[in-house]
C-alpha cells in the first residue's frame, strides 16, 4: 500500500496489539484484568480506525481489487452500502 495514514493506522493497531499481548502475559495480569481490558479497548480502537479508513482508501482499495473480489450482490445486500463505494 502506498498510504501514509495506512501505514500509520496498522503500526498503531501492531503496537496496541503488542501492548496488549504483553499485559496478559504480564504477572499483575493474575491480580487485575482492568489494565489489559484497558489496552484491549485500545487495540480494538486501533483496529477499527485501520478498517474504517481502508473503506474509503483508494489505495487500499486497489489492493483489494487485486486479490479476490467481493461478491457485488452482497455489497448490495449491505444495509448502507453500495457496490459503488469500493
Amino acid at each position: 500500500m502506498d498510504c501514509l495514514l495506512c501505514k500509520d493506522l496498522e503500526r498503531a493497531f501492531e503496537a496496541r496489539r503488542s501492548k496488549y499481548i504483553e499485559a496478559c502475559s504480564a504477572a499483575y495480569y493474575r491480580v487485575s484484568t482492568e489494565l489489559a481490558a484497558y489496552d484491549n479497548v485500545e487495540m480494538e480502537r486501533a483496529k477499527s480506525d485501520l478498517e474504517e479508513h481502508q473503506l474509503v482508501c483508494v489505495s487500499a482499495a486497489k489492493v483489494r481489487q487485486s486479490g479476490p473480489r467481493a461478491s457485488r450482490a452482497c455489497l448490495d445486500s449491505t444495509p448502507g452500502r453500495h457496490a459503488g463505494d469500493i
